[in-house]
């Protein structure tokens, strides 16, 4: 029996393409989605540690110390003073066409460097001797088209070099092999030349035996000044990790969305094929067939449907990860830190997930589906007035538990401030509207009816009748239609409003007309700073009444690096920082005697809030600052701690300047000041010099180019929702052909049936496009306000556009409308085939 019983299911199948068509894609996409996503944003984590571990090396700690790094003269004391296993270290960033490579600058002659030189006239005697020679990995070097001995160009430090291929690094397996394609090795002369840190080291690793590690480890602490410090290998590795992972749980949410998206379409054809397969399950259960046995064939179905397109989710999942991985890693750039690692990195774990949530979605789906048909009773199953009786019914307590749903949606996010609770208010919001789509497409329906439809004829009054007399099937199409389009539409104003009000944040901090920048003055990577002088001469140019001046650092703290923006601000730069938290007068006296202000990302990361004390390391030791207010800041995903320069003069005597802004005369021609500025900068000074708009721009284009990821999701939301409606449209006249053959035999001819089914899928998808308006913005409103504040710490305020609103609508309304008139085309069938079986 239980041979004949999957026999007739699949056959049930074949002779249903579309059906079986449209959950495969179903499952596909979300499994694809979900798969790449993760893949991209663990070949981003893992690039990161990958290359940690590279340049960390057999380290167990480091010697380091404030920005400027240490005095070389340091190492040498240190070594003479009977200190061993000290390996001095200079790191910076390459820059070649199309990548960048973390620079390594080690001695030679006391730590071979990363990986073994290879290669026809590789070895390390070249570094020694050769101005400007590197080791590149084989791989890059060769995408490059290099071969040891030739030279090349890079730039490093803000300047274009010279530069000479020694030989290649050659790794001992694979996995060294992808770290080594992101890394260039010099020299220690060549790497503080390249970056202009002449005399400076970044670090000293410290490679201590196992026995007596300890006992050496507080001698050489002891041995350090003040300005210096011993700290363990890897705490910086792990303190991104902790920072990244809202960014990475986003992603994951968000791609769960798309895999939702595929549950309801599974849901929706494995409820059609229930449907449609009535007259043979009541025979069967006529016959003797359990509810058991029912239940366990349409499960089984649903299971190797699931199976199938799990798998080619997972294979499509890869090639999606292939193109998500750039994105996701020039995202982590951009808010993070750089990765010089690229490539996919295949997990296991990854291709595990993607394979339990696919099957495990794919049964949820199907559960409600099995149930029902395994519960009926046999004669209401022959009876279609009965099922549809039956929808009607549980219509209602669909809509009542849709209710309780939407409630914990709302009550959910005030009762806890985590993460997870925010998404799971964000589910939650989407499971009770789609609970609710049945009792709002028969409110549809009934507010059709009031129209006056008599004058239209008899094609109008026969599609608004059926979207309530087949609401068993309408009502699933309707709410799986809805959460696709939602989806689309949240995703999408998110976006927006995230992009709004970054560039009204931009107008309100960037006070400045013209300002001038040094190579890594935004990023802490200062290699050159500014000269001292240059700030004078800048100030005395015609058509200038005021300078302000910037410093960016990354200084240590005990609970991991903290960005530092050092400013001596003008009272219109002041008034550019937006307080969140604190009192406008009292915070900038408090500021220019010695206090800091957080930003939002940075405080809440922290856990800081107004009048705490941030503790920071100075050369003289740790350090406490009172915090005396929160500003909005949309710089980076780790935050910054903004410091009156004076402070940071008293702290660390850096007088080093990143930046100077420049502030105009009323009517002075900014384009002439922005011309006069890089005239009075020497030409072998490396500067940028912009004008308030133009990075403005720039700062737009960082921010677009940090949400393409999020775009890319968005787009195949959008996908999956066109593939959803057109199925399930297409899927609800294929199941409905023999009531349109009875239309055809009382008389309707084969153009008002063809206007019939057009009009039937038109009315279904602006059902659906309709309510995903309300929950779309709802969905929105969650992730601009709650997820986004939780996971970045940013305050947002949701801008409700017309682009994506009506983008949804016309998606779901266009997507219908083609399903409809490609079904149309059986309009022409004869009646006796519509009929045949009847």
């Amino acid at each position: 029996m239980s041979a004949l019983l999957h026999r007739s299911g699949r056959r049930h199948l074949a002779r249903h393409p579309w059906l079986l068509a449209l959950a495969l894609l179903g499952i596909t996409l979300g499994v694809a989605v979900v798969t790449a996503i993760d893949l991209a944003s663990e070949s981003a984590r893992r690039a990161f540690t990958l290359g940690a571990e590279t340049l960390t090396g057999r380290a167990s700690h480091h010697v380091v110390a404030g920005p400027g790094g240490i005095d070389e003269r340091l190492y040498a004391t240190l070594r003479l003073a009977g200190h061993r296993g000290l390996v001095p270290v200079v790191e910076g960033y390459l820059q070649l066409p199309g990548q960048t490579l973390q620079l390594l600058g080690i001695d030679p002659l006391v730590e071979g460097p990363v990986g073994r030189p290879g290669g026809s006239g590789a070895g390390l005697l070249p570094l020694l001797t050769d101005p400007g020679a590197l080791l590149l990995g084989r791989t890059t070097a060769e995408q490059h088209g290099l071969t040891p001995g030739e030279g090349f160009s890079g730039i490093a430090g803000g300047r274009v070099h010279s530069l000479r291929l020694a030989g290649w690094l050659e790794a001992a397996d694979p996995v060294q092999a992808r770290a080594l394609d992101g890394l260039a090795v010099a020299d220690i002369a060549t790497a503080q030349e390249l970056l202009g840190r002449q005399g400076r080291l970044s670090r000293i690793d410290v490679i201590l035996p196992t026995t007596g590690r300890a006992a050496g480890l507080v001698r050489l602490a002891a041995a350090l000044p003040a300005d210096v410090r011993l700290e363990s290998a890897g705490s910086d590795a792990v303190f991104m990790t902790e920072v990244t992972a809202a960014f990475t749980l986003n992603l994951t949410a968000l791609s769960l969305l798309a895999l939702l998206v595929g549950a309801f379409l599974v849901y929706n054809t494995m409820t059609f094929a229930v449907l449609q397969r009535l007259p043979q399950l009541a025979i069967l259960r006529t016959l003797g067939v359990t509810r058991r046995e029912i239940f366990r064939l349409v499960s089984v179905e649903a299971l190797l449907i699931g199976a199938v397109g799990t798998v080619a989710g997972l294979l499509l999942g890869l090639v999606l990860g292939h193109g998500l991985v750039g994105l996701v890693a020039r995202t982590f750039d951009d808010l993070y830190f750089t990765l010089t690692v690229s490539g996919l990195f295949l997990t296991p774990w990854s291709l595990a997930k993607g394979l339990l949530l696919g099957i495990g979605a794919t049964w949820l789906a199907a559960l409600a589906p099995a149930l029902a048909a395994a519960r009926v009773a046999p004669g209401a199953l022959q009876r279609r007035s009965v099922l549809e009786a039956m929808a009607r019914r549980l219509a209602w307590i669909a809509a009542l538990l849709g209710l309780a749903l939407l409630l914990v949606a709302a009550v959910l996010p005030a009762l806890t401030d985590s993460l997870a609770a925010g998404f799971a208010a964000l589910f939650a919001l989407l499971l009770g509207a789609a609970l609710l789509a049945p009792i709002a497409v028969r409110g549809l329906a009934w507010a059709l009816h009031g129209l006056p439809l008599g004058r239209a004829g008899v094609v109008p009054r026969l599609a608004v009748s059926s979207l309530v007399a087949t609401l068993s099937r309408t009502g699933v199409a309707t709410a799986a239609l809805t959460v696709a389009v939602a989806a689309a539409i949240g995703i999408g104003l998110m976006i927006d409003s995230f992009r709004l009000t970054v560039d009204r944040w931009l107008g309100q901090r960037l006070q400045a007309d013209v300002y001038v920048s040094a190579p890594g003055a935004l990023d802490g990577t200062l290699s050159n700073p500014l000269p001292e002088a240059l700030l004078g001469r800048l100030a005395a140019l015609a058509g200038v009444h005021a300078t302000s001046s910037y410093r960016g650092a990354t200084v240590a703290s005990p609970s991991g690096p903290v960005n530092l923006a050092v400013v001596d601000l003008t009272r219109a730069g002041r008034a550019g920082h937006v307080l969140i938290d604190g009192d406008s007068l009292a915070v900038w006296t408090a500021f220019e005697t010695g206090a800091v202000l957080l930003s939002e990302p940075f405080a809440h990361l922290r856990r800081l809030v107004v009048g705490d004390r941030l503790r920071l390391e100075t050369p003289a030791g740790t350090r406490m600052f009172p915090v005396a207010g929160i500003y909005a800041d949309f710089v980076g995903g780790s935050g910054r701690v903004l410091m009156a320069r004076a402070t940071w003069l008293h702290h660390w005597q850096d007088p080093a300047i990143s930046s100077i802004g420049l502030y105009a005369v009323p009517g002075a021609d900014v384009d002439a000041l922005v011309t006069a500025a890089r005239m009075a900068v020497d030409a072998n000074v490396p500067v940028t010099v912009r004008s308030n708009r133009a990075l403005r721009e720039a700062s737009l284009e960082v921010f677009d180019r940090t949400f393409r990821i999020t775009d890319v999701l968005r787009l195949l939301a959008l996908g999956v929702a066109f593939a959803g409606i057109f199925g399930a449209c297409l899927m609800l006249q294929e199941e409905r052909a023999r009531e349109l053959g009875m239309l055809r035999a009382l008389g309707l001819l084969p153009g008002q049936l063809r206007a019939l089914v057009a009009l039937q899928t038109l009315l279904l998808g602006l059902a659906a496009g309709l309510l995903a308006l309300p929950l779309g913005v709802a969905l929105a409103e969650l992730l601009t306000t709650v997820i986004n504040r939780r996971a970045f710490g940013w305050t947002l305020a949701l801008d409700v556009t017309a682009g994506p609103l009506l983008g949804g609508l016309l998606l779901a309304v266009g997507a219908a409308l083609f399903a409809g008139l490609l079904a149309g085309r059986r309009a022409g069938m004869p009646p006796a085939a519509a009929l045949r079986g009847e």
